[in-house]
């Protein structure tokens, strides 16, 4: 991989993580859901008119669009209004590595040692600030985080139908299927009067919150990151997905004080661990796998059945 990418990667993590201390201040200026429909808004109002829709079914781009910006968000900046650090934020989202793996389970797909063995270590890490829940983290917060990362992981299952190519088209169009189901929830249960009374009363922090999750955090984001994978395959590019909660906590820390006991960091340190080694088996596999296609279609290592 050469420099410049690896530079792109570790760029990219540090844009996510320091998008939690963002989506903070984004909901000091709005209520989290109407904050969840300007974000999408913003990401998809000119880009779709640029970006031609993914060649996948509408059913299949709004299930995407539901399980991904709809649910997935919507519980995320719940619980962060409800008092979810940013950094705990950023921590507990990788739990949706595990709920894939469950669910890929019930679904027929069977998951390896590899992959078992490190949902285990993230459960225990997860297990750990679960005993470590008090009135700085909120119970009821945490579990509408670990929602989040289950709807993601629900998301997750629904892309593996989507060519690497597509990626920031599908990330575009299922921008586009949230703003409409977003506002009128946002309407439904935070009301008109607050809706109206945030977007008169928006100020220049929650306008450059709103452009920073709509076009670093999610357009650049994910244009880089499918770029790449489409260049380098997902077994060398996903396990830097791992910066994440460390770029997210670290941002957390020094830009907020927020301030993790000893236990709390054991247990990210466990649950990153974890996701770790179900990425590192998920890198040897394609690896593997795309070691014996070029090997086919090398002359003189004909493919069978030829």
């Amino acid at each position: 991989m050469k420099i410049v990418h690896i530079l792109l990667l570790f760029l990219i993590a540090l844009i996510w993580g320091l998008n939690f201390v963002v989506i903070k201040v984004g909901l000091d200026n709005f209520p989290p859901l109407l904050f969840s429909a300007l974000r999408f808004f913003a990401a998809a109002l000119p880009l779709c008119f640029f970006v031609r829709k993914p060649a996948i079914s509408w059913s299949l781009l709004a299930g995407i669009g539901a399980m991904l910006c709809v649910v997935k968000f919507s519980l995320l900046f719940i619980a962060m209004k409800s008092g979810l650090s940013s950094g705990m934020a950023s921590l507990l989202l990788q739990s949706q590595a595990i709920f894939t793996i469950l669910l890929a389970g019930i679904f027929g797909e069977r998951p390896s040692l590899w992959q078992i063995a490190g949902a285990a270590i993230s459960l225990s890490g997860l297990a750990m600030i679960a005993r470590s829940t008090g009135g700085e983290l909120p119970a009821t917060a945490m579990l509408l985080a670990l929602g989040a990362a289950a709807s993601w992981a629900i998301a997750n299952l629904l892309m593996r139908k989507v060519p690497a190519a597509e990626m920031l088209a599908v990330i575009v169009w299922a921008s586009a299927t949230a703003p409409v189901p977003l506002l009128l929830l946002s309407f439904a249960l935070e009301g008109w009067n607050r809706n109206v009374a945030a977007l008169l009363s928006i100020s220049f922090t929650g306008l450059a919150a709103i452009v920073y999750i709509a076009y670093a955090a999610t357009i650049f984001g994910f244009a880089v990151w499918g770029s790449l994978i489409r260049r380098y395959g997902a077994g060398r590019v996903a396990p830097f997905s791992l910066l994440v909660p460390l770029a997210g906590m670290s941002a957390s820390a020094l830009l907020l004080g927020e301030e993790f006991g000893s236990q709390r960091i054991v247990a990210a340190a466990l649950i990153v661990c974890g996701v770790a080694v179900g990425l590192r088996r998920q890198s040897f596999s394609l690896r593997r796998k795309f070691e014996k296609d070029s090997m086919r279609e090398t002359p003189g290592h004909p493919p069978r059945g030829r």
